[in-house]
């Protein structure tokens, strides 16, 4: 099966509108690097681990996609032609991990990192946490989940049982285990994601201590509730989310964008009061406590 990809550039702070346009035209898989001729960002701002200026774009599509009108997605998001596009047709190959060449150690906060499964650890003594995705979301390198690693580095949830709804891949609930949890609950509906969260939890000797399971399965009372999916779905799991949440318990929600942040605040309120959001490029995560009515 052939394939076509579109190719662009944009400044590195519109990529969360691109990528939302692109997947909601059909996009298999959304990647970026860094644009010819863009600068280094060395001092970037507080909460944001961006790497360059600009960026370049890449989306693959099925053959049958209308390339006119991914284009239109693409102005209407972010309100300008993006620079330098051009589409190309692919010969078919293993979309899914060929991106995984490109993966590399990150770091969150100051003893955190996400290590690629078979690259040795780049800092002795540091939380470590090896990661082969599948096909699975979740790797660290996507803004909403960089804002949830980075909640959890801050203030690790040492003797706390986390919910992690919509586990993806298992990082967020592996790197709370490493982190200092007591147990943690990894929700997701996909069989992939929940059989990705099994063999990385026991690639990282904390499967003992997690349960892996579907959407139908009940929540237990948790210290800290975690859910990075989607604003609509967030919106749908506010009752069941705040049934599992203790009071003074803790609540983190990700991936949504900063249009989207008041209507899911108030999909939790009352019973939820939020601090201020924390932004990374044009996603936002919220954080909350939950209070006693």
């Amino acid at each position: 099966m052939a394939w076509q990809q579109v190719e662009f550039a944009i400044a590195a702070p519109r990529t969360g509108l691109a990528e939302a346009a692109l997947e909601a035209m059909g996009a298999n898989a959304v990647t970026w690097a860094q644009a010819p001729g863009s600068d280094a960002v060395l001092e970037p701002a507080p909460g944001q681990t961006q790497l360059w200026d600009h960026v370049h774009g890449s989306a693959l599509f099925e053959q049958s996609v209308d390339p006119v009108a991914v284009e239109a997605a693409l102005v209407e998001a972010l309100g300008q032609p993006p620079a330098r596009l051009r589409w190309q047709a692919l010969a078919d190959q293993p979309w899914e991990r060929a991106w995984l060449a490109h993966f590399q150690p990150q770091r969150f906060g100051e003893q955190l990192w996400v290590v690629p499964h078979g690259t040795p650890a780049p800092a002795a003594g540091a939380v470590n946490v090896f990661l082969d995705p599948g096909l699975a979301f979740g790797t660290g390198t996507h803004p909403t989940t960089a804002l949830c690693l980075e909640a959890l580095a801050a203030q690790p949830p040492v003797g706390q049982r986390v919910i992690d709804y919509g586990c993806g891949s298992g990082l967020l609930a592996i790197a709370a285990l490493r982190l200092g949890a007591d147990s943690v609950i990894a929700i997701d509906n996909d069989p992939q994601a929940r059989l990705a969260t099994q063999d990385n939890a026991q690639r990282n000797g904390v499967a003992d201590r997690l349960t892996v399971a579907d959407i139908d399965a009940p929540l237990p009372q948790a210290d800290w509730v975690m859910a990075n999916i989607l604003a609509g779905i967030l919106c749908e799991l506010a009752p069941a989310l705040l049934a599992a949440l203790a009071v003074d318990g803790r609540l983190t929600l990700a991936g949504l964008l900063s249009e989207q942040a008041q209507s899911v605040r108030q999909a939790y309120t009352p019973g939820v009061q939020f601090g201020p959001a924390v932004a990374q490029d044009d996603w936002v995560r919220l954080d909350g406590r939950r209070i006693a009515l």
